[in-house]
């Protein structure tokens, strides 16, 4: 069993920024791949961007290129996605997730990820 937990969520306007958080248990768990979903209201969970479990890959959907960052911390027990330059596109619930990959690539597809996080939310509106 994995255990996340995202934080950071809130309300901000267009051009703003947020920096979320995801927090694992267990650090014997924590090399394994990490992505970073939203799902909009009517919409289907897309997913954003993703960090190997080794090397420290990223991959990021091509909306958020540029303007996104996902990192992880030197214990690897926490992913961050900073959040740049926000648009009213962004507003969604965004959701951590672990997938069971040890090695240099980070699949950013739903079926790869075996835990979710319960999801924090962000709203980008004036």
């Amino acid at each position: 069993q994995v255990q996340l937990v995202e934080s950071g969520g809130g309300l901000v306007q267009p051009g703003g920024s947020l920096r979320l958080s995801c927090s694992t248990s267990g650090s014997t768990l924590a090399n394994f791949a990490i992505g970073w979903f939203r799902q909009a209201p009517g919409k289907e969970r897309e997913g954003v961007s993703c960090i190997s479990g080794r090397g420290g890959i990223t991959d990021y959907a091509d909306s958020v290129k540029g303007r996104f960052t996902i990192s992880r911390d030197k214990g690897k027990s926490t992913v961050y996605l900073q959040m740049n330059s926000l648009q009213p596109a962004d507003t969604a619930v965004y959701f951590c997730a672990w997938g069971p990959w040890s090695g240099y690539r980070c699949p950013r597809v739903r079926s790869a990820y075996d835990y979710w996080g319960q999801g924090t939310q962000v709203t980008v509106s004036t």
